[in-house]
């Protein structure tokens, strides 16, 4: 009876225990506070946040499995956003022309990253870092410094609007796109814990060595657990283009820190071979949370910048001393 008992209680993931617990101690504190936050329009808000930083959070979770990072996201999602858009309103390129470029561009990144770091074994701070300023120039000089813009509703090609929030007759939105969110939340807790690429992208994280031993091309997998985060990088660029109204050059420093701290929060290792998708979503939603709560109560953004950092050095801390303990 008691390994049974033991057994069950080392099932329960405590770290996503504690996440739900603080999520719903704020969400109470907040409508409590601020009658403001209790308005449907606050949720929008909140959900508006989420979607490009849970999809760039999904993908930055692979590498980090791997041990490593990927720090291009931020500004790689404001310069695929751009080179789509500019295809479209400069090149008359029709619509899912600029989808494709979006996407491509970014698993291409994540494809130049894995290589940087998988063959030539460059340090994936670093090399990430540097591919970020490269995001960075490359979106500033084909936008010419002009803001990008996708297709407004209404338009040809406006229909884009429509995929992350709908609105009715009335005026009310609905953030629809949550529907999208959870759905690619299953398929890829499927593909991290069922399938070839997530087993081996843990094993890197593990073991690199005993898993290059037993015969695996560590470098394929290595490879590719950094094309996901760029692919992911690419929908979190069509996700921000098609929720907000313009996309401003030279932006996107910082996007990055919010989807690795969320998933390090959610349960991702900072030394590899351990993270879910889950627990990163619900890291996601703690720091929407923070995002949308804190200006109802009164905090500005500095103060916000500073309580996530505090929320992040507190799932580090956390995370290296499992790590000593294993």
């Amino acid at each position: 009876m008691n390994k049974e008992k033991g057994g069950f209680l080392q099932k329960i993931d405590l770290q996503k225990v504690v996440i739900i617990s603080v999520l719903i101690i704020l969400t109470v504190f907040f409508s409590i506070a601020s009658p403001a936050f209790r308005k449907y329009t606050t949720i929008v808000t909140l959900f508006g946040y989420m979607y490009y930083i849970l999809l760039m959070a999904i993908g930055v979770t692979f590498p980090l499995i791997t041990g490593g990072v990927d720090l291009s996201i931020g500004t790689g999602l404001v310069c695929y956003s751009i080179v789509g858009s500019y295809l479209i309103n400069h090149q008359d390129m029709p619509i899912w022309v600029g989808i494709l470029a979006t996407l491509a561009l970014g698993t291409a990144m994540g494809a130049f990253n894995g290589f940087v770091v998988s063959v030539l074994e460059l340090p994936p701070f670093i090399t990430t870092l540097c591919t970020m300023m490269i995001a960075r120039g490359l979106g500033s000089i084909l936008a010419g410094g002009l803001t990008g813009v996708w297709p407004a509703a209404g338009t040809e090609g406006g229909w884009v609007r429509s995929v992350f929030r709908m609105t009715l007759p009335g005026g009310t939105i609905i953030p629809i796109g949550m529907i999208w969110m959870l759905i690619l939340i299953v398929i890829m807790s499927l593909v991290l814990t069922k399938t070839r690429v997530g087993r081996y992208t843990i094993a890197i994280g593990s073991n690199r060595e005993a898993l290059r031993l037993s015969g695996v091309r560590v470098v394929k997998w290595h490879v590719i657990a950094y094309m996901i985060s760029g692919f992911f990088a690419g929908l979190a660029a069509l996700a921000y283009g098609w929720t907000f109204t313009t996309i401003t050059p030279g932006t996107g420093a910082g996007f990055e820190l919010d989807a690795i701290g969320a998933a390090i929060i959610g349960g991702t290792s900072m030394t590899g071979g351990k993270g879910s998708i889950v627990g990163t979503f619900l890291g996601v939603l703690l720091i929407s949370l923070l995002k949308t709560g804190l200006p109802n109560v009164g905090l500005q953004a500095n103060w916000q910048q500073i309580i996530t950092g505090i929320v992040l050095i507190l799932a580090v801390t956390i995370d290296m001393m499992r790590s000593r303990k294993r």
